[in-house]
């Protein structure tokens, strides 16, 4: 079953914006920001959205900017976003989606409690047909797979 939830252990106190799609020819879902912030010249963000994603083993979730951000200096700070199906109600953070946008404009970007931060895509994904038995489970959120 792939649907979005609100997690239980939310960060902000506002109103949450579900994710949805613009028009019935999208790809992705859009994500918004539940607070007010802005990301200085240079610098980064981490927006916690209190949204999690539910979906199957063999999919996964691909966070983006918007073409709208790209235009204002506005991108995904890693690139693009990947989110596992074991993110969901992982013991780190119950799986509470975060986009890290980074300005790389000479202007302060404002972001309004509701506006879009980015947009999620949901895809399967293929593995090796040798691939040794990955038996590791995951134990932590947001980063929790880079080793140290």
């Amino acid at each position: 079953m792939r649907k979005f939830e609100i997690v239980n252990s939310r960060k902000y106190d506002s109103e949450i914006k579900m994710p949805n799609r613009a028009t019935k020819a999208s790809a992705g879902y859009d994500f918004y920001s539940p607070i007010d912030v802005t990301i200085e010249p240079n610098a980064a963000k981490l927006i916690f959205t209190d949204i999690k994603a539910r979906f199957e083993e063999n999919e996964v979730l691909i966070l983006c900017s918007t073409s709208g951000m790209g235009k204002r200096g506005i991108v995904l700070a890693n690139g693009i976003g990947v989110i596992d199906a074991d993110y969901y109600n992982n013991a780190g953070n119950e799986g509470n989606i975060g986009f890290m946008l980074r300005n790389l404009s000479a202007e302060p970007y404002e972001i309004k409690r509701g506006d879009k931060i980015g947009q999620g895509i949901f895809t399967t994904f293929l593995k090796v047909d040798d691939e040794e038995e990955v038996t590791a489970a995951r134990n932590g959120g947001f980063g929790s797979t880079v080793k140290k």
